[in-house]
């Protein structure tokens, strides 16, 4: 999450009646104001919606690291492994 620093720029948007009522009976039940509200989901749909992005666009530079990093060998992890073929709550009955 987008850590807290002075607010120092406004943001405006108009809502319907039905709409307003929703969003303060909301924050109402959050126990918070209706801007904290909004602002706390909006950025939550924000940073989700930039880490669900499918389309990177890199320069040439950057795209050739990238390229030359996927092509390196595998490591291995031993935790990992060991994480990964241990049984899980599901294979237990």
């Amino acid at each position: 999450m987008v850590r807290e620093a002075k607010k120092t720029e406004r943001l405006g948007l108009r809502v319907s009646a039905s709409q307003n009522a929703i969003l303060r009976a909301a924050s109402e039940a959050e126990g918070t104001s209706v801007t904290d509200f909004v602002l706390r989901y909006a950025l939550r749909a924000a940073e989700d919606g930039l880490a669900d992005r499918r389309l990177f666009v890199l320069s040439s530079d950057r795209f050739d690291s990238f390229a030359a990093r996927l092509e390196l060998p595998a490591t291995e992890i031993p935790k990992l492994r060991d994480l990964m073929t241990s049984p899980t709550v599901l294979d237990e009955s």
